[in-house]
């Protein structure tokens, strides 16, 4: 069996220099130190984004867009497909969890100041990943067209045409005219499974080649000290191996949580409930999904008024330009540019941080 294996290996590394790539993973080193835990969130993410195509994939083999059919299909599939119920939990509890540990990965990388020169454009393919992942959640919320996703895609797209100027284009754009429909599903149908995945794979692929070609980034006070002294290990295997370990602890969690909270536990929950009716009244304690939250919450709490502008204009914009500074953070950050601590950085993340916990756990108290 060896035999063959190495007669394989041959024949593919005779046409595609398979042994160069080896060598490029050899000679590639990780940094250990004590921020070393945070490198394997960035891993992590992408294994939750490939449990969720896998999944999705599962899904739509059974799966119906529209609205005469799309409620019916998904119920179908948790009642009646074979395991449909548990690969609709892995779906949604992996969506979840990618999430987050995009979060942790975010913030990781903003503390530790991985996003100086020369990776400023590593943190930027990032940043736009992190919010094509919560479009991604936007969008396949409302797939199973029940009750509780079409009240919560009217409100997040009403929100969307408060904007000025464009706001009413870009609402009648998402929902295919007016008012929430079977248009609507549809669209969010194709943002979900095609136009959202082929944009991200393609940042996937630049920011995975920036990763490869610029290596880790050690944080600062590593760098300013006796760089002999810093430890590191080869990428390939030991912490590829590392990397694999924490997805198969990761899966076990996953599998757990999908067999014995199929429809999510406490806020966290994705009941089928009742088939979506335009012309029903709205059910009481609509949420968005816990990464909505926050924002969902301080538009809330905003008054209708502040001076002459209305109110939920100005949270908008606020989150606006609040995310358009943070991902443009490595170039306006000169002091981790030259390789000095900056105290203002930590303080507007920690803010940024206890910010988001206040405002999503008041949203769910």
């Amino acid at each position: 069996m060896s035999n063959i294996g190495t007669k394989i290996y041959g024949w593919l590394d005779e046409r595609y220099d398979l042994t160069a790539l080896v060598e490029f993973g050899k000679k590639k080193t990780v940094p250990i130190h004590r921020e070393s835990v945070w490198y394997y969130f960035g891993g992590l993410s992408l294994f939750l984004f490939m449990v969720q195509v896998m999944s999705g994939v599962l899904l739509l083999l059974y799966y119906r867009p529209g609205a005469d059919q799309a409620y019916e299909s998904v119920k179908f599939i948790v009642t009646n497909v074979e395991f449909g119920w548990l690969v609709r939990a892995i779906h949604s509890w992996s969506a979840n969890l990618m999430i987050f540990a995009a979060f942790i990965h975010m913030f990781s990388v903003y503390f530790t100041k991985a996003y100086r020169k020369p990776r400023e454009l590593t943190w930027i393919t990032g940043m736009i990943m992190f919010f094509l992942a919560m479009g991604f959640g936007f969008s396949g919320y409302l797939l199973p067209w029940n009750e509780l996703a079409f009240f919560a895609t009217k409100v997040g797209t009403d929100i969307v045409g408060v904007v000025p100027g464009i706001g009413e284009f870009l609402m009648k754009v998402l929902r295919g005219g007016d008012d929430v429909t079977g248009a609507t599903l549809s669209r969010f149908f194709g943002f979900h499974i095609a136009l959202l995945p082929a944009i991200f794979s393609a940042f996937l692929g630049l920011h995975l080649m920036l990763v490869q070609k610029l290596g880790m980034s050690t944080p600062i006070e590593y760098e300013k000290a006796d760089n002999s002294n810093l430890k590191t290990m080869p990428f390939f295997p030991n912490f590829m191996l590392r990397d694999a370990l924490l997805w198969l602890i990761v899966l076990n969690v996953l599998a757990i949580l999908a067999v014995f909270f199929p429809f999510g536990i406490g806020p966290l929950h994705w009941p089928l409930g009742l088939k979506a009716d335009p012309f029903a009244p709205a059910p009481a304690g609509i949420q968005p999904e816990w990464y909505f939250m926050f924002m969902f919450q301080t538009l809330k709490m905003i008054p209708g008024k502040v001076l002459f502008i209305e109110g939920e204009l100005l949270g908008i914009f606020a989150f606006g330009a609040a995310g358009l500074a943070w991902t443009l953070v490595p170039f306006w950050d000169k002091k981790s540019a030259r390789g000095e601590k900056n105290k203002l950085i930590n303080i507007l993340g920690i803010a940024a941080i206890a910010f988001i916990i206040l405002m999503t756990a008041i949203g769910w108290l």
